[in-house]
């Protein structure tokens, strides 16, 4: 594993891309995205204003969605869900909500040797966004372990409990 540059939090046009997800969530077309994909509306740690955004899943367990934050703890997405734990989220056409809750860091380690192994290339990218170059398979899980990823529990759920029937498809 090779440490490389780390980029910005996207800004002006860039920005704008990474943000275009969110309209198809609200013209009812986030499906198209499918169940990699989610709408997570949170609240501003500052203003207190409803905020959105579009994050991969990364996992699933029990019923509730692993996240990462692909720019580190630089993410306001992240650092307001840090702040608020609770949300909602959108996949598809279904809502409901959630609490998030911090993974450790060898949960985030197993998380991401996980994601490795169903999406390689994803995988690589997502380390290259936080600055490391991966050179095997099996630097995955040493990143992991820098990368912040939240665990999204359905709301009313106590954490390492299995979701109930109402929990989002798996």
């Amino acid at each position: 594993m090779r440490e490389l540059p780390v980029p910005d939090v996207p800004t002006g046009w860039r920005r704008a891309w990474f943000r275009l997800p969110i309209a198809l969530y609200r013209a009812h077309l986030g499906w198209v995205l499918g169940r990699r994909f989610v709408l997570v509306e949170h609240r501003g740690r500052v203003t207190g204003a409803v905020r959105s955004v579009v994050i991969e899943v990364v996992g699933r367990e029990d019923g509730a969605l692993l996240v990462a934050s692909g720019f580190g703890t630089r993410s306001d997405w992240y650092r307001n869900l840090r702040a608020d734990p609770r949300a909602r989220v959108t996949t598809g056409l279904r809502t409901w909500a959630v609490r998030a809750v911090p993974l450790t860091t060898d949960e985030g380690a197993a998380t991401m040797d996980r994601y490795a192994r169903r999406h390689p290339v994803a995988a690589r990218g997502l380390c290259r966004y936080l600055g490391f170059a991966v050179d095997s398979r099996d630097e995955f899980a040493l990143v992991g372990r820098h990368i912040p990823f939240l665990r999204l529990v359905p709301a009313g759920v106590p954490a390492g409990v299995p979701a109930p029937e109402t929990a989002p498809p798996r």
